[in-house]
C-alpha cells in the first residue's frame, strides 16, 4: 500500500496527489459562475457529484449515465479554505459546504481505508479513532476543516447543509440548493433528481459507484465503496468508552467557537462548537 504524504501539514495520498496537481489547484482560475461542493472526506462528496450536475442542467440525466463522477465533477485536489487558490476569494463562485456527524465520518473512513489499496491499513477500530482524532488521516483533522469553512467571509456565496438533512428529506435539501444556485426547478424535476440521487440508484450506477476503478486500487470485496448511505451507523461501532474519548476531544477542540453542531456527540446531551 502507498503511504500518505504531507502537504502543508496535511496527509494526502501519494497516488492521487502529485506536486503538479497541487500546483494546478493553487493556480486554478475561478470564474464567477463556478460552483464548488466542499466536504471533509466521507461526508457526502460523491453524493454532491451526483446532485450538482442535475441541479445545474435542469435534471438532464445524460451526464449521470455516461460520464464517471470523477470527470463529471472533478476534485480540485484541496478542500480546506486556507488552501484555496487566490482567485476563489476574488471571484463570485458559490460554495455548498456539506458537514456530516464526525462519528459517521470516522466509521465510513475506517471501511474506506480497508478497501482503498492506496491508503494505509486502518488497524483496529480503536487505533483508527486515535489516528482520526490526531489528524493522521486524509486532509487532517475534522475539526480544523469544519472551523475553516464555518468561519468564512463568503457571505451569501456559501451555503451550509448537513448530510443528515439530506438523508432525512432529500427533495427539501435539493430545493434549498437549487434556490441558492438560482435555479428555478419545478417539483417534478426535483423529485426526478431525488430519485436519481437515492443511495440505491447510485449504488447501481456504474458511473457513480466506483466499480470502474481497478481492484488494484479499490477492493470492493473488502468493503463496497457505497456502503450504507444512512446516518447513525456509528452506534454499531463505538463502545461507551470510545464515544466518551471521541466526544471529549471534539468538544475540547471546538471550545470557544461561535457555531454549534447539529448533533449531540455524547449520551449526556449538549452540542459542540
Amino acid at each position: 500500500r502507498l503511504l500518505a504524504e504531507l502537504y502543508n501539514g496535511l496527509c494526502l495520498s501519494s497516488l492521487g496527489h502529485t506536486k503538479e496537481s497541487l500546483e494546478f489547484a493553487q493556480n486554478f482560475s475561478f470564474e464567477d459562475t463556478d460552483v464548488l461542493a466542499v466536504t471533509y472526506p466521507k461526508s457526502g462528496t460523491i453524493w454532491m457529484q451526483e446532485i450538482l450536475p442535475l441541479l445545474l442542467n435542469g435534471g438532464d440525466l445524460t451526464p449521470i449515465h455516461t460520464i464517471p463522477n470523477w470527470d463529471r465533477v472533478p476534485w480540485l485536489e484541496e478542500k480546506r479554505l486556507e488552501l484555496m487558490p487566490p482567485s476563489f476569494h476574488t471571484s463570485k463562485a458559490k460554495t455548498i459546504y456539506v458537514m456530516r456527524d464526525p462519528r459517521d465520518v470516522l466509521v465510513s473512513s475506517y471501511y474506506f481505508h480497508q478497501m482503498a489499496e492506496f491508503l494505509e491499513e486502518p488497524g483496529t477500530f480503536d487505533e483508527f479513532i486515535g489516528k482520526f482524532l490526531e489528524g493522521k488521516v486524509l486532509f487532517g483533522k475534522w475539526t480544523d476543516h469544519v472551523k475553516s469553512w464555518m468561519h468564512t467571509e463568503l457571505g451569501d456565496r456559501i451555503m451550509h447543509i448537513t448530510y443528515e438533512e439530506m438523508v432525512q428529506d432529500l427533495p427539501a435539501a435539493l430545493r434549498r440548493m437549487a434556490d441558492f444556485l438560482g435555479r428555478n426547478l419545478d417539483p417534478e424535476t426535483i423529485q426526478k433528481i431525488a430519485e436519481q440521487c437515492s443511495f440505491q440508484t447510485m449504488k447501481k450506477n456504474t458511473m457513480s459507484n466506483f466499480s470502474l476503478v481497478p481492484k488494484a486500487y479499490m477492493d470492493h470485496d473488502k468493503s463496497p465503496f457505497l456502503r450504507k448511505g444512512h446516518a447513525g451507523d456509528w452506534r454499531n461501532h463505538f463502545s461507551s468508552e470510545q464515544l466518551a474519548q471521541f466526544s471529549s476531544v471534539i468538544h475540547k477542540e471546538l471550545e470557544g467557537e461561535s457555531c454549534s453542531l447539529p448533533w449531540s456527540l455524547d449520551t449526556t446531551g449538549g452540542n459542540g462548537c
